[in-house]
Parts: structure tokens; C-alpha cells; sequence
């Protein structure tokens, strides 16, 4: 069936800035990142825009470089439900994202706290799924690293289906709570579940009824091919990242093109990148504070740094606004430790990098701001908003995850100016029409995890 060729709607979510090297956690405008006061103002901020959600990333574990904490990790880490439970009842609208790992927790703990938040909500919660195989960070949990690489989303995907049959374990509109004759739960309310597989060996009754949305929102991070899969197969959404509007359109074309074999139509997911933004008065004043913003986010120590995991040595005694090093990369790998971005081999990753900055001329410190930069909306409030709307009237995205450089008040220009640009387009709602996430982002009622379940299987198998 044809698509309609009506105005498509941008979807909007608000991420908090984390502890990463988008967060520029040292300017003066910056406030805590543990205080609950600072998550309360960019939720309330991004409600007040009409956002579909508030996201949450995680971190399990503190990252090393050269055997010290990497500088970037030390602002805090607060646990990512109780967060998101406390705006539950601060916020009426806004969905509630979080970021939880699938190899380190068991699917009878995640159903209830996601439907707790589901509940507690009133139907706002989402559940960014991810994997790790990454043995440093397993030292912090009971099961360690013990997940080979390959294995990873073998145990996703058991987990989702799991997590999901719990879910729908309890009937749609149960319970009864029929108090005159004293009945809570009616015969076949409760269905029990009894799951075996490679990676669970669970039986029993789940304990909370259904939530408000059959299913919290499912969202999942994940550019490689497996996680294009993964993603087609199980998620609600994807949060992804590319650079130009063509990288966009090939990975949206790729991954709605893989929905079919899974039963599913091209809206029943949302693809929602990763993008900073930079607002100015003019265009050259918005290049301008973009320019500052970059060399706060990649100073001299940290882009050493981002070169030493490249090269697998310590280059301390470099300069960052020098040319790259003529010696070649050793192996290794485990000069930082936790979440390390350049898993590719270093050879080839430091020849590329050469030729980039042989090309243009560019320093050690100028090519890491280079390699390392998100998708950007750079420009006045006007050109933000028409850049964006093409992206989604193109179909390079359904809209994006907004990442601001400032906690917590770096979202608050943004709705002020570039949200009633969008409205004016038509691509933005002025008001929340529904009272769910699922009818924020335009979904339809979650099939049951038995549905889906086959349909995986009869993929997989073809």
C-alpha cells in the first residue's frame, strides 16, 4: 500500500546530558548533574516544547584511561529508574526513557520495574535496550564478563522475549476487582509462564498487572548490522547516529526496508537519531558558538586521549595542536577501559585519520572535534527548524534525540524558538493529543509476545 503523502510530524525527545564528551560540565552555566533539580528542569523544559520523551543513558562502571578515571566519568551516575520514578510524578505528559542493560539483568526484574514505571506514569514509560560484552564493566555484577562479543544479542533477544511474555502474562483489563464477592483476579487472568532457553530457566506468575500501554515503549541503540536486525525485529523505536542527510535516508531505507519479514509495517518504527544544536542570531554567530562549544567539549587533554586509544600508547608528550604522530599504532586495546569508541583496527583507523588531516591540515585537537562530532543543527532558529523538517519530510529520520551541551538548561532556546518555527510548518504538534507515549510517537497497541515471537522465528529460519 502506498504511503499517504501527508506533512509527516517530527518527533522530539530531550536527552539529558550525561557524562560524555558532548557535556561541557565545566562551564560556569553547567549545574549538577546529581541534583534533582537539575532533571526536573530539562523535563519540565522539554514537556512544556511538546516533547515525545525524556531519555536517560546509563553508565555501569567508571571509565579508565592510562589506569586513572577518565575526567568525563567523575560528575555522577544516578540510577536511571529511580530518576525517571521521581519526574513520573513531576511531569503529566512527557514519556520517561531509560537506558538498561540487557546483559547484566534478568527479565523478571526488568518486566516489574518497567511496568512499575508504567504504571506509575500512567503510560509514559520507555526502555532504550543495550547490549555489553565488555569484561570490565561485568566486574561490577554477579555474572562478570563472561558474555562472549558474539553472544550479546543472543541474549537480547531472549530477554526481550521474555520480558515481554511476563508482560502479557496478566489479561488485557485485568484484574476484576470485583469486591462484592471478593474476587481480585479472576480464573485464566494470570497466565503462568514457564521459560527455558540458552540464556533462562524461569517459571512462575508475574506479580504486576498489565501496564497502561500493554508494553512500555521498547527503544534500541545499535548501528551494526546485527543491531539493524535486532532493532527491526523488537524495537519501538531506534536511537541511532549518522552525520549528512544521505547517510540518514540509506539507514532509514535499510532498516524499515527489514520490517516486513517480521510482520511489521513501515510506522509500526521510529527512527530517531542522536543531534546537537548550536543557535545563534546569525549564521555566522551560530558558527561561532559552535566553535567555542567544540573546543570546551575536545580540549588538549582530551584529545590526546581520544588519539591514545587509537593508538594504543601513551602520546602525553604530543602537542594537541600539533600534527599526528609518525610512529604506528600498537596493540593495545585496553588503554582505556569501560566504553571504548574505536573497536576497528587501529591501522587502518590511523591511516584514515592521516589522510583526513593531511587533506585538510588539521591538528591532533582539530581532527579528534572532527571524528568525534555527533550530527549537528548549527545556525539561526530558522534554519535549525528547516533542516530538521527536511531530514523527517525526507525520510532521513522520524526526528531526533536532542542532546544539549549544558545541563540542564541547555534545551531551554530551543523550545523557546526553533519548536514554534516547526508548528508554524504544520510538522509539530501544538498540544499533546494523547496521554501514553505509544500515542506520542503514533503506535499502535504492542502485538503479543507470542506474535512476535514467531514472527523472529520464521525469520531467522528463512
Amino acid at each position: 500500500m502506498p504511503r499517504t503523502t501527508a506533512r509527516k510530524q517530527v518527533h522530539l525527545a530531550a536527552h539529558f546530558p550525561g557524562v560524555n564528551n558532548t557535556t561541557v560540565w565545566a562551564d560556569p552555566e553547567s549545574k549538577s548533574q546529581v541534583d534533582f533539580d537539575s532533571f526536573l528542569h530539562l523535563a519540565r523544559t522539554a514537556e512544556r516544547g511538546l516533547f515525545d520523551f525524556f531519555f536517560l543513558a546509563e553508565g555501569l562502571r567508571l571509565r579508565e584511561h592510562r589506569g586513572r578515571i577518565h575526567d568525563l566519568d567523575v560528575v555522577g551516575r544516578p540510577d536511571t529508574l529511580t530518576v525517571l520514578e521521581a519526574l513520573a510524578g513531576a511531569t503529566t505528559h512527557l514519556g520517561l526513557a531509560g537506558t538498561i542493560n540487557t546483559t547484566f539483568n534478568e527479565p523478571y526484574e526488568l518486566a516489574k520495574q518497567f511496568a512499575t514505571l508504567d504504571h506509575l506514569s500512567g503510560g509514559r514509560a520507555a526502555w532504550n535496550m543495550v547490549t555489553s560484552s565488555d569484561a570490565f564493566t561485568g566486574e561490577n555484577f554477579r555474572r562478570g564478563g563472561y558474555l562472549d562479543h558474539s553472544q550479546r544479542y543472543v541474549r537480547a533477544n531472549e530477554l526481550i522475549d521474555a520480558t515481554r511474555r511476563l508482560w502479557d502474562s496478566w489479561r488485557p483489563g485485568a484484574p476484576v476487582v470485583d469486591r462484592a464477592n471478593g474476587v481480585f483476579a479472576a480464573d485464566g487472568d494470570i497466565t503462568p509462564f514457564d521459560i527455558h532457553t540458552t540464556q533462562f530457566d524461569i517459571r512462575g506468575r508475574f506479580e504486576v498487572p498489565r501496564s497502561p500501554q500493554g508494553h512500555p515503549i521498547l527503544l534500541q541503540a545499535g548501528d551494526s548490522d546485527e543491531g539493524r536486525e535486532f532493532g527491526a525485529a523488537k524495537a519501538d523505536a531506534i536511537f541511532t547516529g549518522h552525520g549528512t542527510l544521505e547517510a540518514g535516508r540509506e539507514f532509514y531505507a535499510d532498516v524499515k526496508g527489514r520490517l516486513a519479514k517480521y510482520g511489521r509495517g513501515h510506522d509500526e518504527l521510529k527512527i530517531l537519531p542522536a543531534a546537537t544544536f548550536v543557535l545563534g542570531d546569525s549564521p555566522e554567530d551560530a558558527d561561532e558558538r559552535a566553535r567555542h562549544i567544540r573546543l570546551q567539549q575536545v580540549g588538549p587533554q582530551t584529545a590526546i586521549a581520544f588519539l591514545e586509544q587509537v593508538w594504543g600508547r601513551d602520546l602525553s608528550g604530543y602537542d594537541p595542536d600539533g600534527p599526528l604522530p609518525d610512529i604506528e599504532p600498537e596493540d593495545n586495546v585496553d588503554i582505556t577501559r569501560g566504553r571504548v569508541r574505536h573497536a576497528k583496527d587501529p591501522r587502518a583507523v590511523a591511516l584514515a585519520w592521516r589522510e583526513k588531516a593531511e587533506a585538510e591540515n588539521l591538528s591532533i585537537r582539530e581532527l579528534i572535534i572532527e571524528v568525534t562530532a555527533r550530527q549537528q543543527f548549527v545556525g539561526t532558529a530558522q534554519q535549525v527548524a528547516d533542516e530538521i523538517d527536511t531530514y523527517v519530510q525526507t525520510d532521513a529520520s522520524d526526528g531526533f534525540i536532542l542532546v544539549p551541551h549544558l545541563t540542564p538548561a541547555g534545551l531551554d532556546e530551543f523550545v523557546d524558538t526553533v519548536v514554534p518555527l516547526l508548528q508554524e510548518k504544520g510538522s509539530f504538534r501544538t498540544a499533546y493529543e494523547a496521554t501514553t507515549l505509544r500515542g506520542h510517537l503514533g503506535l499502535g497497541a504492542p502485538r503479543p509476545a507470542h506474535e512476535s515471537h514467531t514472527a523472529t522465528e520464521g525469520a531467522r529460519a528463512s
